[in-house]
């Protein structure tokens, strides 16, 4: 299998990091991260108000946002124009554990395909709908409500033509449009134990909020998360 590691190049942590994952992802290279400042700037990037699909996103995108989806559709163009049936994509905060990431792998390797979008997430959050295969503690399932956050996944060719169709226009970061299988019409399966995690501190989409608005963005989120747990993945 091939692996895409999202990386803005420069010296630091996440440059040590991609080092060392460069010698454990399986046929690992370096897929160069979109700076979203320029392509918004440059007019490379249609980013709307978060009212392009129901439920509407309640919250601006920030260059971060929109650097990290520009940096997924650009993994996702190579893995559709490319040969490989699936591709691994991590960010360039991927830590690993090795057991439960050896066992996560192996139900990789059985069930993975053209059509797939397999979830290895740092954190588990998700309701199983339906368990489709298991290896040892490690379960491949369909997530009732899918998962937040990109830090790995599994993308197979078709699944990125899919996603690409349905992301020419942004409107709300790239794992809150994933959510939205209704939009995409792309069913997401997640593995846990994933034997994933992040590097502590290393994230580098930060919002800052003024006290008084704090609570107001909370409302709103919860109202957000509340719609799209109406709209569930079926087994």
């Amino acid at each position: 299998m091939r692996s895409l590691i999202i990386h803005m190049p420069g010296p630091g942590a996440r440059a040590e990091n991609v080092a060392r994952l460069m010698g454990v992802l399986p046929g690992a290279e370096v897929m160069p991260a979109v700076n979203g400042q320029e392509a918004r700037q440059s007019g490379a990037a249609d980013v709307l108000d978060g009212k392009c699909h129901a439920p509407p996103y309640p919250f601006a995108m920030g260059p971060g946002e929109v650097g990290c989806f520009l940096s997924h559709r650009k993994c996702w163009q190579e893995i559709a124009a490319g040969p490989d049936p699936f591709v691994l994509i991590a960010e360039d905060d991927l830590v690993i554990d090795p057991a439960p990431w050896d066992r996560a792998m192996a139900l990789v390797a059985a069930h993975a395909g053209v059509e797939s979008f397999i979830r290895l997430p740092a954190k588990d959050r998700e309701h199983r709908q339906v368990v489709l295969a298991e290896d040892g503690r490690a379960a491949l399932f369909l997530p009732r409500v899918i998962g937040l956050q990109t830090v790995c996944q599994v993308v197979g060719r078709g699944a990125a033509r899919r996603l690409l169709a349905a992301t020419e226009r942004l409107d709300r970061p790239v794992d809150t449009t994933l959510q939205m299988h209704w939009v995409t019409g792309q069913p997401i399966h997640t593995i846990w134990p994933s034997g994933v995690g992040e590097m502590q501190g290393a994230s580098t989409i930060q919002k800052k909020t003024r006290a008084s608005g704090k609570l107001m963005r909370e409302i709103r989120r919860a109202i957000y998360r509340t719609r799209i747990r109406a709209r569930p993945q079926q087994g």
